[in-house]
């Protein structure tokens, strides 16, 4: 049997295993020490497993990871996303669907500063599904504004998935970064667009709050509003700022977010030696989990390029004779269907440094690449049957059916989808901002 086709074999047992539910980082040691012995020697195979390891604890760019993780941990903790969507809610009281723009606005704001995707959905709906059961608010477009609007965490940066993405796609985590933003405030707004046109067109979906709800100084509104939107505005301002102009490595931009989120908690007055541990333990979890799974991936990678079969699938889809835009939908096609059974981690990690030979070989650009991947992967956490998004929703709000909560962020999932069409068609949506930074 020829090495390529052992490489086959070695991604169809990685798939059924995963599927049939093994841990992701053992499975992937595991296949690659028993396929590479097959394919190529039990003695390589362990020098490449040395090899990719220490590679994985000598790349700065992840150093970023844990720090970025601690910061959103803090911001989540500092209790500045319940301020910022109490005031939203209160200066647009009088205005049908305030509380969708409320949700979507401090989603986008807070996606920003924690980057992960289920503390995101879950503090939304913790603050904002009372208000919106109370003011008699549609429950399938409030689960969809309240899950979709926490999914922009996975996208706009400092997202850890593009810090990771980046060592991947061998591309400048600060390109993904500035690439990032205009597809992460495009989408925000078609949400808002779509919540606020089905409201026009059916006010029962989006009350005006009561009287009873309203503020009663514009002055203690301008207050919440200032308190909660300045500061956390500011810190991601100044890290991402550091970070996509060039000031700061993006580790130097991660630990001065961090440093300035644990002072934020501290300033308001949210901060306990519990917490604070507790901060600590998250972060720790967190970061071992994804940080592991990328040295793992890294030498299931090398085992698979060692294999030749990158190069085979390669030749494969160039003796197809295909365009550049149908290659794109057909990875486009399987990344989707992928995200549906498995987390963006392996996908990011295993699927795509397969599909980069192919990529290079037709000029895809990899900035615009990343972007199409993360945009692609959003629509995994709306996508029954998995979909986390729904069961961290259903977590908080139990009183809500489940499949209410599928239907509402099904609609949501289209918009994304018609997102991703838009930045497949028009580049220039995610390389714009790049360019003209960097004039590249």
């Amino acid at each position: 049997m020829t090495p390529e086709v052992i490489g086959m074999l070695m991604i169809a047992a990685m798939l059924l295993a995963i599927f049939v539910g093994f841990p992701i980082s053992f499975t992937l040691i595991f296949l690659g020490i028993v396929f590479g012995a097959w394919g190529f020697g039990a003695k390589l195979v362990f020098y490449l497993m040395a090899l990719q390891f220490n590679n994985v604890m000598l790349e700065q760019t992840l150093a970023a990871v844990p720090l970025f993780v601690f910061m959103g941990i803090m911001m989540e903790q500092a209790g500045l996303m319940e301020r910022l969507f109490r005031a939203v809610q209160l200066m647009l009281a009088s205005m049908r669907g305030s509380l969708y723009i409320a949700v979507l606005f401090v989603s986008t704001i807070f996606a920003a500063a924690t980057g992960i995707v289920g503390a995101s959905v879950t503090i939304l709906g913790i603050m904002a599904a009372k208000t919106m059961n109370t003011s008699g608010y549609d429950v399938r477009l409030a689960a969809g504004t309240i899950t979709a609007g926490g999914t922009l965490g996975i996208l706009i940066p400092p997202s850890i998935m593009l810090v990771v993405m980046g060592p991947v796609l061998e591309v400048p985590v600060t390109d993904l970064f500035a690439a990032a933003i205009v597809p992460g405030v495009m989408l925000a707004f078609m949400y808002t667009a779509y919540a606020l046109f089905r409201c026009w067109m059916n006010p029962v979906l989006g009350p005006a709050l009561a009287e009873d709800e309203r503020a009663d100084s514009a002055l203690v509104i301008a207050r919440e509003f200032f308190l909660g939107l300045v500061p956390p505005a500011l810190l991601v301002g100044f890290a991402l700022g550091s970070i996509i102009w060039g000031w700061a490595t993006p580790t130097e931009g991660a630990g001065c977010g961090a440093f300035g989120a644990f002072v934020l908690t501290l300033a308001y007055r949210r901060m306990t030696p519990g917490r604070f541990y507790q901060a600590l333990i998250k972060t720790l979890e967190i970061s071992v989990l994804i940080l592991f799974l990328v040295a793992a991936s890294n030498f299931f990678g090398a085992v698979f390029s060692r294999l030749g079969t990158p190069t085979m699938l390669t030749e494969f889809l160039l003796a197809w004779d295909l365009s550049q835009m149908q290659v794109l939908l057909i990875v486009m096609a399987l990344i989707f269907l992928l995200g549906w059974p498995l987390e963006w981690v392996p996908i990011v990690l295993i699927i795509v440094p397969i599909l980069i030979p192919a990529l290079e070989k037709m000029d895809v650009n990899l900035t615009w690449f990343g972007i199409l991947v993360a945009v692609n992967l959003q629509t995994a956490w709306l996508s029954p049957p998995v979909a986390l998004s729904a069961y961290f929703l259903k977590g908080v709000v139990p009183q809500w059916d489940l499949k209410d909560i599928y239907i509402g962020m099904m609609q949501f999932m289209v918009i994304q989808l018609i997102g991703l069409v838009l930045i497949l068609m028009f580049p220039q949506i995610a390389l714009w901002l790049p360019e003209y930074i960097y004039g590249q």
